[in-house]
């Protein structure tokens, strides 16, 4: 619906596109996300931080889903779609908190139903069916939202999950950042279909594609996905086309597999300077606008740093203290043994 340049395509004009409140409020997120990203990539290069996963140029992805999703509703999140967890309420500090190897990072002081970042693949997908089922049963207009890679669409947990979702006409949507990359691997390495969204018709669910860089695009398409789920209409696959401007994680590198010119062309495309090009040549937006959102933006970032940096560190021994509610006894062995002893 919207070009590089801003310019609507579409001739039946949505409501979104005219609504300047909802435009701004994605926009602040998409810009703020940034920042922080760039930051904690930052944290990262000087060894405040562990391995960081940059959204770098997918930002939208996650400022729509987050923007749309009902408080009662539950995300089920892997590792790049800050922006959906920061508009549901989770702090910047506990993303850091997370990715500095503190456990207490996932414990979320608001949107206590979201689940944690998922970082093996897929996992968190057939979980995202689970929800959706007890939603089901317990007669809930709630919904599963569950955001995955590409390199997700390749692994058995996804094609399970979506079959059972299809086959008890689930209230949960699926939508894949397709970022073109699963780690060094491109998608016409990875799948010989010819768009992830048609993976759907094995499970007979609704699946579509549409471009992750256009808000307004995507706004619609979630929109009417998450209105469906709530409705008892059943499950979508939504593949959301996007590029991934970064490395995989700050421990890739991805110059020795990616073209650098494809790079360089690709953010002509990104999703913030489009929308910032639309909400200018709507009136929507000025220079001053621009301004204090990267002020305040920037504060915003650099308070979530000092909370961070000025979090005690856990013990070692604390990393089995999240596993089990009783900790079986091979393991309470494990926990001792690296226990710090108080000299005497």
């Amino acid at each position: 619906m919207l070009d590089y340049e801003g310019n609507l395509l579409d001739t039946n004009i949505p409501d979104i596109a005219n609504n300047q409140q909802q435009l701004i409020k994605l926009y602040q997120s998409m810009v703020s996300t940034r920042l922080f990203d760039k930051k904690a990539t930052l944290l990262q290069r000087r060894g405040q931080l562990g391995t960081y996963s940059s959204s770098l140029g997918q930002e939208a992805i996650g400022a729509t889903i987050g923007c749309l999703m009902h408080d009662e509703d539950v995300l089920f999140n892997y590792y790049r779609e800050y922006a959906a967890q920061f508009m549901r309420g989770v702090k910047m500090s506990e993303i850091l908190l997370y990715w500095g190897g503190n456990e207490q990072g996932m414990n979320f002081q608001k949107a206590r139903h979201d689940f944690p970042i998922c970082i093996p693949i897929a996992s968190q997908v057939p979980q995202a069916v689970g929800a959706a089922y007890a939603m089901q049963l317990r007669k809930q207009q709630r919904v599963a939202v569950c955001v995955l890679g590409d390199g997700a669409t390749s692994k058995g947990d996804f094609y399970e999950a979506i079959n059972a979702a299809g086959i008890w006409n689930l209230p949960i949507i699926f939508v894949i950042n397709n970022n073109r990359w699963a780690i060094s691997l491109p998608q016409d390495k990875q799948t010989h279909a010819q768009t992830l969204a048609q993976k759907a018709i094995a499970a007979g669910i609704a699946g579509e594609q549409v471009d992750g860089n256009d808000t307004i695009a995507l706004y619609c398409r979630l929109k009417k996905a998450l209105e469906k789920a709530r409705s008892g209409a059943g499950a979508t696959i939504i593949e959301a086309l996007t590029y991934r401007l970064c490395d995989h994680t700050t421990a890739d590198d991805a110059s020795h597999y990616r073209n650098q010119q494809e790079v360089q062309e690709n953010w002509h495309y990104e999703p913030i300077q489009r929308l910032k090009y639309y909400l200018i040549k709507q009136g929507y937006w000025s220079n001053a606008d621009e301004e204090k959102l990267y002020s305040q933006s920037q504060e915003k970032v650099e308070t979530a740093v000092k909370e961070y940096l000025n979090t005690p560190e856990q013990s070692p021994e604390s990393m089995f203290d999240y596993l089990y509610e009783t900790l079986p006894d091979t393991l309470v062995e494990q926990r001792n043994s690296i226990m710090v002893k108080e000299p005497k």
